[in-house]
């Protein structure tokens, strides 16, 4: 018989539909007024919005001038300490209400054939789209599920199909992503392939959300859209190309699985299967980023949202004799919702492979997501008998000493089947004080050696609430900092085996 956790977890030039004006009066200011237009698909509301005053909403024969004024960023001093020194505390300093992690959007040239890859490679089934079919005539969008786990591909039409320069013809009305854009999603593929485009939470509410993050610091991506007088998102600016998303629903009594125009976006078309794929995934663990400057960029993120420092490590930590990074993890209140950023670190032997990211991705981005799995030897078994006929390889395994020390570190947690196990399928372990940690990662996921996918699961820390029902303490292990090294040396070892034969091929020739 496998081996499963499960029982482990019982016992312990088109134009953007809106547009964001902002004026500074130099590069140096702080400050920003923008113009916020809200759009429903049935009517358009306008309103006046500061940081302590509500939105007032009129018609839209009324048409009002909406701003608001871009707050002080956050300019503290981020002074790292290291893995050993860092002393993890929870101020539930969220500046707003956080739930969870939504969906994540990937922009890419081909949406079918990327939703369907990531589909046969995961074993997430497509359950809603937004096409041709359904009515849209600005971007394909297809939708895969697994437990709360979303991933939303969308590819552009010929922009042909929705000019805005005619009014006699069609317009981006029929975009069920109302803040795509052509043009900018044609740049972000040539710029950087396939790659996230969006991470979405789902917030209390995104009005309040999205004028508290640009209050305090948040570049303005879109304001805030009303769908269907029911679902709420707007975006501010995370890093480089990649935008926060939030959502928002009027009633969550509306929410039904059955019909993703409720559950997800108005827009979206069920859409049903004969063919049955589940590999046990169930959320979004966390989503990581790779920065040029970390300081800069956690001050910025960590100042509109609020969210507070959860680990960080340093080259000292995880890097090797020849390379390193700095990287720091932040969370919300919950610690549910988890953003690490990446830095590289300069003056080393060999190139930081958050570097060679940076350049093969044409700045910043997010690195890898990593994906919760309620039985991570299924997982793996099912993934990993997909590798070599569509789905996704991954990185090397340890060496057998890895797995022969791994008994006395979590012998205890694991079973003696379960770390054979582990060693077969390669998958790395590590604790803390509160529990344990079980990864793995895979190759890129595209043609450039940037963004990947790591299947995690979490073991311990469970806790009941007021109600009754148990349920697992957000960032249970932890982030492992035997893990974390395990994935730095692999990942500069694969980047050998390509530099190896980049200076092969002309020495052949």
């Amino acid at each position: 018989m496998k081996a499963s956790l499960t029982r482990l977890f019982h016992h312990h030039p088109i134009q953007p539909p809106i547009s964001t004006h902002v004026s500074r009066q130099s590069d140096n200011s702080t400050h920003a007024a923008c113009q916020l237009t809200f759009l429903s698909k049935s009517t358009v509301s306008h309103c006046y919005m500061t940081p302590s005053s509500p939105p007032t909403t009129t018609t839209a024969t009324a048409t009002t001038t909406a701003s608001c004024i871009m707050g002080q960023e956050n300019d503290s001093q981020l002074n790292l300490v290291g893995f050993s020194n860092f002393v993890r505390s929870n101020p539930r300093s969220d500046r707003f209400k956080v739930h969870r992690f939504h969906h994540v959007e990937f922009w890419c040239t081909d949406a079918t054939n990327s939703a369907l890859r990531f589909s046969w490679g995961l074993g997430m089934p497509m359950v809603a789209k937004s096409d041709l079919s359904t009515g849209n005539q600005t971007h394909a969008s297809y939708l895969l599920r697994s437990g709360d786990l979303n991933f939303l591909f969308t590819a552009p039409y010929s922009p042909t199909l929705t000019r805005t320069d005619d009014p006699t013809g069609p317009n981006n009305s029929t975009a069920s992503i109302p803040t795509f854009d052509h043009s900018a999603s044609r740049d972000f593929s040539s710029r950087h392939g396939l790659g996230v485009r969006a991470v979405a939470i789902q917030v209390d509410d995104a009005v309040s959300a999205f004028t508290t993050s640009v209050a305090h610091g948040a570049k303005p991506s879109a304001p805030p859209i009303l769908l269907d007088n029911r679902v709420t998102i707007a975006e501010v600016q995370l890093y480089g190309d990649v935008v926060l998303r939030y959502v928002s629903y009027s009633n969550s009594s509306d929410v039904s699985d059955s019909n993703p125009d409720l559950w997800f976006l108005p827009g979206f078309e069920a859409m049903t299967s004969s063919f049955p794929l589940d590999f046990g995934l169930r959320r979004l663990d966390h989503a990581v980023g790779n920065v040029e400057d970390l300081k800069s960029a956690v001050s910025y993120v960590k100042g509109f949202t609020g969210f507070h420092e959860f680990a960080e490590f340093t080259a000292e930590d995880v890097g090797t004799s020849e390379s390193g990074l700095n990287s720091v993890v932040l969370a919300n209140n919950e610690e549910m919702v988890l953003f690490p950023m990446n830095e590289p670190v300069y003056g080393t032997k060999r190139k930081s492979q958050i570097q060679t990211y940076l350049e093969h991705n044409e700045g910043a981005g997010v690195q890898h997501l990593a994906l919760v799995s309620e039985d991570i030897f299924k997982t793996l078994r099912e993934m990993r008998s997909r590798s070599g006929i569509g789905g996704f390889q991954f990185m090397p395994s340890p060496p057998p000493t890895y797995y022969r020390n791994l008994k006395k570190r979590a012998g205890d947690v694991l079973t003696d089947d379960q770390i054979k196990e582990c060693e077969e399928l390669g998958i790395l372990v590590d604790r803390d004080d509160q529990g344990t940690l079980l990864q793995i990662f895979t190759k890129p996921v595209g043609d450039r050696p940037t963004i990947f996918v790591e299947i995690i699961q979490r073991v311990g820390c469970m806790l009941k609430d007021e109600e009754g029902k148990v349920h697992q303490k957000g960032g249970c292990g932890g982030f492992g900092k035997g893990n974390f090294s395990e994935l730095f040396k692999s990942i500069e070892e694969y980047e050998k085996t390509l530099e190896a034969r980049q200076i092969a091929e002309p020495a052949a020739a």
